[in-house]
């Protein structure tokens, strides 16, 4: 494709071919027919060298080298949408976009209904992806595999822009009727119950560990779990004791389990969100960080 022919347009057209993984999807998306959209990839097709969409039994998939410049189209799409917003203003209701925000199982569960409303009422064109911790430290921001990350950030990416929201704090968590819960949880008994450790990469002690050591004390834990969904669950049917920070609560309590003070001088948890410098004034992204600020903040009135 020479200069003079090349059409910007086809970018967009390329990430949301890649993130929908079809025809059909994107030209929803776009508001195209199928046929223009099909001959928009058969566009970009020639422009890349590429099938960029290959089918795989009924579905299709991307190709590897459309995954490989997704992250780069994406960026420069994003850039594009910056440059031509005036005075950093946007129409909300007109913006067609998906944003993939990171986060703990916990978040999405105690605030994503509210934000699913606001995004419906306020932005309809907006569709959110929420994503897990990983066990790897990926540097997905700097990456573009995701746009925001929401919890406890611990990027080491010195252009990653990170705004404290507040100190959370880690409560106990057994099924009801459990024997711990019969009489005042003290440090011994506490450290007397079998314990459920959640944690994305399979650590099996921290600081409860620290805490009890510095009282000459030690615990048993018998399992772990890399998401705290899974280890309600296993609390649930067990006898185990768990740790759920106050955001995962309202899943908890849906479940039937209870909540109780650790008897220990546990470190709060500094939960932020984090994000790309790209994204910094980009009207829609400040849209959603304002909007996932007071959202989590409201959450957390009267449980920190």
């Amino acid at each position: 494709m020479t200069q003079s022919s090349l059409d910007l347009n086809l970018l967009l057209a390329l990430d949301v071919l890649i993130e929908e993984s079809g025809v059909r999807g994107a030209a929803l998306r776009l508001h195209l027919s199928e046929p223009a959209m099909s001959r928009t990839l058969g566009r970009i097709r020639k422009a890349l060298g590429d099938p960029v969409l290959v089918r795989a039994g009924r579905t299709m998939v991307p190709t590897p080298r459309a995954l490989e410049i997704h992250a780069e189209v994406r960026d420069v799409v994003e850039r594009a949408r910056a440059l031509f917003l005036t005075a950093g203003q946007v129409d909300l209701a007109t913006v067609v976009r998906t944003f993939t925000v990171i986060a703990f199982d916990g978040l999405p569960a105690a605030f994503g209904p509210a934000l699913l409303a606001r995004v419906r009422d306020q932005a309809p064109g907006v569709r959110l992806r929420f994503l897990t911790e990983s066990h790897l430290d990926e540097p997905v921001l700097r990456e573009g595999v995701a746009d925001l990350e929401v919890g406890v950030i611990d990027s080491r990416q010195p252009e990653i822009q990170v705004e404290h929201l507040f100190d959370e704090r880690m409560v106990g968590v057994a099924r009801q009727g459990h024997p711990l819960l019969r009489r005042t949880v003290t440090p011994e008994r506490f450290a007397a119950a079998e314990h459920l450790v959640v944690s994305r990469r399979g650590r099996m002690s921290g600081p409860v560990d620290q805490a009890l050591h510095e009282l000459g004390l030690s615990r048993t834990v018998s399992a772990t779990v890399g998401s705290l969904a899974s280890s309600f669950f296993v609390l649930r049917d067990t006898d185990l004791v768990g740790l759920a920070p106050t955001q995962g609560l309202p899943m908890a309590e849906a479940l039937g389990l209870v909540a109780f003070p650790v008897p220990l001088a546990l470190p709060p948890l500094p939960f932020a969100m984090a994000w790309h410098p790209r994204h910094g004034a980009d009207p829609a992204h400040r849209w959603l960080r304002g909007t996932v600020r007071e959202l989590v903040l409201d959450r957390s009135v009267g449980r920190c």
